[in-house]
């Protein structure tokens, strides 16, 4: 028994100290670890744009649209807005023709017309030339236009030279200019020999490589001391910077703050009332166990919460339905664990009953093959609506997973550890009324 007791109080000790995580870093308006609330709760404006791949070859589908969820992230991040979503999805049509899809999910941003403006210009590459310019009594670099943009570029690919140490290849990237860019690359190249000639991408620059010599054919090569998996994808911004997958706005919504706080304290009402009347529940029919039981709920709520915060899972309204309905499966676990437990202490007619301890022990290996079961049923269930659903069920499937497995700490462990840790080897007296149920007296 002291085993268990010692574990039982290492457990409640953990257990406040994520109920103190919790409520600390959400307190700390600062904090890195404050929930991430999704457009339905923050408030915001999400937009739904349709990638026409149609002129890109299968093969470099999935660059272009890497290319472009990281054109429109930079896009994001230049107009301003605090921890921006941008995701892509693959939609199957009732027609069978897959369609590819970028989501935005801009959090706080109401203006729909402002931010379809911003993400829906062209993105721009241009080729920029360091120059020091005077400032008062300082002299800065500044990186200044050559006229040399993203339409004279033909190609850009990977390739791996011979490296300073002997058996490494080092990455490089080859340019391929038209006609146009190749004379302007050449003009640009032979009057700025040592100075640096910047690649910008949306205002930003990917690449700073410094001219070596003159450059005539329209072929150049980037040098440097980037990596493979760096060099790959600079040559995925210069191909797909310029010109992007052209994409169509298909639908644009916009949740005020008003609303999405609602949906907060609407949620946040519904978890508890629901949690407070499964534990009375509890409580009155399974006396001493239901005890147990709530106990070992808050400490499965607090972890499942510090879990959220910690990964982080971006939390929606239907992310906290996921979260109540795994309350109740936690719950049900318990009711199979106590329903067990009474038989063996109650015994067959004519035979007496187990002793509380060894009901306790007998009730948990029975119950187990249905917890396995029915928890594994909904795990599945769970992983089917991730892998097929759209961003709002994906929402609820994540957190209720992740729910379905932390109630197997709660009911499996947390349960049979707290109650083994107070329950005496004979049970007569108050203990057999603690440890019965329902309207029996045992």
């Amino acid at each position: 028994m002291t085993r268990y007791r010692v574990s039982a109080f290492f457990a409640l000790i953990v257990g406040l100290l994520l109920a103190y995580f919790v409520w600390s870093t959400q307190s700390d308006p600062m904090s890195p670890y404050r929930f991430k609330l999704g457009l339905d709760l923050a408030g915001g404006t999400e937009l739904v744009y349709k990638a026409d791949m149609s002129d890109t070859p299968s093969g470099e589908r999935s660059d272009a649209l890497s290319a472009l969820q990281g054109v429109i992230e930079r896009r994001v991040n230049l107009f301003g807005v605090a921890e921006p979503i941008v995701q892509t999805e693959e939609v199957s049509a009732l027609s069978g023709i897959t369609e590819d899809r970028l989501i935005v999910d801009l959090p706080g941003v109401t203006d729909i017309k402002a931010a379809v403006a911003a993400l829906g210009e062209t993105p721009t590459l241009e080729f920029r030339l360091a120059t020091p310019i005077d400032v008062g009594t300082t002299t800065q670099l500044a990186y200044l236009p050559t006229g040399l943009t993203g339409r004279y570029l033909a190609s850009a690919s990977l390739q791996f030279g011979s490296g300073a140490t002997a058996g490494l290849a080092a990455p490089q990237v080859l340019l391929n200019f038209d006609s146009d860019g190749a004379k302007l690359f050449e003009k640009i190249t032979s009057e700025n020999v040592g100075k640096q000639l910047a690649i910008f991408l949306d205002g930003q620059p990917i690449s700073v490589p410094t001219i070596q010599e003159a450059i005539a054919g329209g072929q150049a090569t980037i040098t440097g001391t980037f990596t493979a998996t760096e060099a790959r994808d600079l040559v995925r911004n210069l191909n797909f910077g310029a010109l992007p997958v052209p994409i169509q706005l298909e639908s644009s919504s916009a949740v005020g703050p008003t609303l999405g706080a609602a949906a907060i304290n609407a949620g946040v009402m519904a978890g508890i009332i629901g949690f407070a009347i499964v534990a009375l529940f509890m409580i009155a029919w399974y006396r001493l166990p239901g005890v147990i039981a709530a106990i070992a709920l808050g400490e499965y709520l607090v972890f499942m919460l510090a879990v959220i915060k910690v990964i982080p899972v971006t939390l929606t309204a239907s992310g906290i339905a996921g979260l109540i309905i795994s309350v109740g499966m936690a719950v049900d676990a318990n009711v199979l664990i106590f329903e067990r437990t009474k038989e063996e202490l109650r015994g067959l007619p004519g035979q007496g009953g187990k002793t509380p301890r060894e009901a306790v022990h007998i009730g948990f290996s029975r119950a187990w093959p249905a917890i396995r079961d029915g928890h594994l049923t909904m795990i599945i269930s769970g992983v089917i609506l991730f892998w097929l659903g759209t961003s709002i069920v994906q929402g609820f499937a994540l957190v209720f997973v992740l729910g379905v497995l932390a109630s197997f700490i709660s009911a499996v462990s947390l349960s049979r550890v707290f109650l083994l840790a107070i329950v005496p080897e004979e049970g007569e007296g108050v203990w057999k009324f603690l440890l019965g149920s329902g309207f029996h007296k045992n």
